[in-house]
């Protein structure tokens, strides 16, 4: 008997499906699971959110590099000078504090530029030293507030902060033995004493 190649006939796949229907599987698919039209999708499980950790307890800035804040001068010139140490004899250091001794001679340089109050101090040091003198005064003025308020702060009195240094540079540094701040009754913080050396 010759065998139909051409597969099953109409019949037979009938007869194919009415068995299939009535069978049951003996293993479910796992891999691809059937779902009824009306059945409603199974909710996938939310993941569990990540467990926050504690925050330690912080101070705002606490790891902030310390800085000083704003602008800082540098010690006024009477505080340096008062700082400084005494190089005169400390007896007539002290009457000259109270304001016991009389200078010998005095420049008031008010009101002077610079480049004029430099060489007038000069000549009159070389002078005073020349005669013998031992304590001078010389008088800068407290010098005046300034209008302008500008981002660097500008101190007052330009002679008052540069005399000193005039006085300690050459030539007159050479002559010059100690300066202190006047006493209130010769000038105070507009003038200065300057106790020279003696002659050679």
């Amino acid at each position: 008997m010759a065998r139909n190649r051409k597969g099953l006939s109409a019949e037979d796949k009938a007869l194919w499906k009415q068995v299939a229907a009535s069978a049951t599987p003996m293993h479910a698919s796992k891999s691809s699971p059937t779902l009824t039209e009306n059945a409603p999708a199974k909710p996938q499980p939310r993941p569990k959110p990540a467990q926050k950790r504690p925050l330690s307890s912080f101070q705002i800035g606490q790891n902030a590099t310390p800085h000083d804040p704003g602008h800082h001068l540098t010690p006024s010139v009477a505080e340096r000078i008062n700082e400084a140490p005494v190089r005169m004899h400390r007896g007539t250091y002290q009457k000259m504090q109270r304001g016991k001794l009389k200078p010998e001679a005095k420049i008031d340089l008010h009101g002077m530029t610079l480049s004029r109050a430099h060489p007038e101090l000069i000549d009159f040091m070389m002078r005073a030293h020349a005669k013998g003198a031992r304590l001078v005064l010389v008088i800068t003025g407290k010098g005046r507030d300034r209008d302008e308020d500008g981002p660097i702060p500008i101190r007052r009195g330009i002679l008052r902060h540069q005399v000193p240094a005039w006085l300690a540079a050459p030539p007159l540094g050479q002559i010059v033995l100690d300066i202190r701040t006047a006493h209130l009754r010769h000038g105070g913080e507009g003038a200065y004493y300057v106790y020279l050396k003696r002659m050679r």
